[in-house]
């Protein structure tokens, strides 16, 4: 039997990464599929409803990610959390109206339940473009979409989540959230339309 060699780790090594955590350059008129996060390639991040948001802020920055998935014990999506929400007003709303400490707080307190939940349908995502997407996000002021696809059963599945910061970062550029005019000539280009 054969025995390998150790030898000694160069200063400076670094880790290989995960292929999906390398983010592919992209153009506007790129197809919108190479900016969505396929959860069939990577693990969706999610959180139960009784989770404290104490430790959901932690999954978050852990996980690197500005929202996460709600699901129950049989891993059915039943709402979603994002950052905005945690760092936002609805906190102490929650805690004011059921009368509670703020650090007693859990998720399904301020959650968005899934009844409340919009998404894009992944059929109409596989026929659009970055452009597209970016457009519809900002059209609907969003930073988060989810897309679903039904399995061969017709049971409906969330596939693929778009981030629009993911999408800056593969775009190279920022993207604000909105479509509202930032300079001179959209401003008056808008007012002459």
């Amino acid at each position: 039997m054969k025995t390998l060699q150790f030898c000694q780790l160069p200063p400076g090594a670094g880790i290989i990464r995960p292929d999906y955590e390398r983010l592919e350059h992209v153009e506007m008129d790129s197809p919108a599929i190479k900016v969505m996060t396929d959860l069939r390639k990577v693990k969706a991040v999610t959180a139960p409803p009784h989770a404290t948001l104490g430790n959901v802020h932690e999954h978050m920055i852990h996980n690197g990610v500005r929202m996460v998935l709600v699901t129950d014990a049989e891993h059915r999506l039943i709402g979603l959390l994002t950052a905005t929400d945690l760092l936002g007003p609805r906190p102490l709303q929650a805690a004011r109206e059921l009368d509670i400490p703020h650090d007693q707080l859990r998720v399904e307190h301020i959650m968005t339940p899934a009844p409340r939940v919009q998404v894009l349908n992944y059929l109409d995502v596989t026929h659009a473009d970055v452009q597209e997407i970016v457009g519809t996000l900002r059209d609907a002021e969003r930073h988060h979409a989810l897309v679903l696809e039904k399995d061969d059963n017709g049971r409906p599945l969330i596939r693929g989540i778009f981030s629009l910061t993911q999408i800056e970062r593969q775009l190279g550029v920022h993207l604000e959230p909105t479509r509202a005019a930032h300079n001179l000539s959209e401003i008056t280009r808008e007012l002459s339309s």
